[in-house]
């Protein structure tokens, strides 16, 4: 099966081909995400919020990314794995960029990396292409500066904002990022902003004029019902799901039907019927 490239996401952006994204944590999620077709997984520092439980991505680590970058790269035979930068990996120095891309590549396994801001890093990931590195950049609401921004707030309004944005954009381009995440800005401004580069834009809360989207694997599935913003759509209702299977485990724990009583397991094993202790037949 023939791995997802940054020359073939290219390609789709040339043919109109829609470049779908999500995020990963796991192998088992990854495994399920990479058969089902997806393009690119990101082991995002959402993880931060989604995993750990924290407020904001800031707390993530180098450390935090690498584990869960290995565990995803494992589950994976085609998609691209993206690993994110967190907060304060890249933002002291072009040497300390370059060497925690490194490290998220060698030790984490992953075939790109994304970072968040536009322009004020181009000397950034351009010595990462250089030295080899794969660049996703990441414009528009950057969740790493929730602070300055005053929350998580829709970015590119006004004239003055999109024609940075566009800078931004063209910036990291010529800088040679080879793709970049838009996120919580205008649906026209995406689309603008799209049509004024070559390489390919995945929107996120920015309209369908990108050349493809991305969305937090959690949030497609449902598993949080306190969390709706405007620009999820759930594909599913897991978190019901998960609650009623739950509860009905503990019903049958409680009320002593399950397990099987050892008279009913010896009376299917001697009738032949599978009686594995582990899903898996391994210990």
């Amino acid at each position: 099966m023939t791995r997802v490239t940054t020359h073939s996401l290219r390609a789709q952006k040339a043919a109109g081909d829609k470049i779908c994204m999500l995020t990963a944590y796991d192998a088992t999620f990854a495994r399920l995400l990479d058969d089902s077709g997806i393009d690119i997984l990101l082991v995002g520092d959402s993880l931060g919020m989604v995993i750990q439980g924290h407020d904001t991505t800031l707390p993530v680590t180098m450390e935090d990314i690498i584990y869960h970058c290995r565990a995803v790269v494992r589950g994976t035979r085609r998609a691209q794995v993206v690993g994110d930068m967190p907060f304060m990996s890249y933002q002291e120095s072009i040497e300390q960029g370059v060497r925690n891309a490194g490290r998220l590549m060698k030790e984490g396994g992953c075939h790109a990396v994304k970072l968040e801001g536009g322009a004020q890093h181009a000397a950034l990931v351009a010595r990462m292409t250089a030295t080899g590195i794969p660049v996703m950049g990441h414009i528009g609401l950057t969740p790493q500066s929730v602070h300055q921004f005053g929350g998580f707030k829709v970015q590119g309004k006004g004239a003055d904002a999109v024609a940075k944005l566009t800078a931004d954009a063209r910036a990291l381009e010529e800088a040679g990022a080879y793709a970049i995440v838009l996120e919580g800005i205008p649906a026209e401004v995406a689309r603008e902003v799209t049509a004024a580069l070559t390489i390919p834009t995945i929107g996120i809360g920015a309209g369908v004029g990108c050349d493809g989207q991305v969305l937090v694997i959690y949030d497609l599935l449902g598993m949080d019902e306190r969390f709706k913003p405007k620009f999820v759509r759930r594909y599913a209702n897991l978190a019901t799901t998960i609650r009623e299977a739950t509860g009905r485990y503990v019903a049958d724990v409680k009320g002593g039907a399950f397990p099987a009583d050892a008279e009913s397991f010896l009376r299917d094993k001697d009738a032949g019927a599978p009686t594995p202790l582990y899903s898996s037949g391994k210990k």
